[in-house]
């Protein structure tokens, strides 16, 4: 059975904790953002990422919209790696 990656040909690494667990402990905002997310975050990427957003921005909205812009820059690298192959 394949796992929940999507098709993309971006590095997977194997986790050690519990991702459910991690996810639940998320603040509601990020669970949200985290489940229409076009990559599979890690819990504690998207915290990490969001609280230093976070801390530039003062804003929260302004936070998430990094969020975006991060995703958006991973998956035009996951597109120059598709189109190289």
């Amino acid at each position: 059975m394949g796992r929940n990656l999507g098709q993309t040909k971006l590095r997977k690494r194997r986790r050690r904790e519990n991702p459910m667990r991690e996810f639940d402990r998320l603040p509601p905002i990020l669970r949200s953002w985290v489940s229409q997310a076009a990559l599979p975050w890690r819990p504690r990427s998207v915290l990490r990422a969001y609280n230093t957003a976070l801390a530039k921005t003062g804003s929260q909205s302004r936070a998430l919209e990094e969020l975006r812009r991060l995703e958006a820059v991973q998956l035009a690298k996951d597109t120059q790696i598709e189109t190289a192959v």
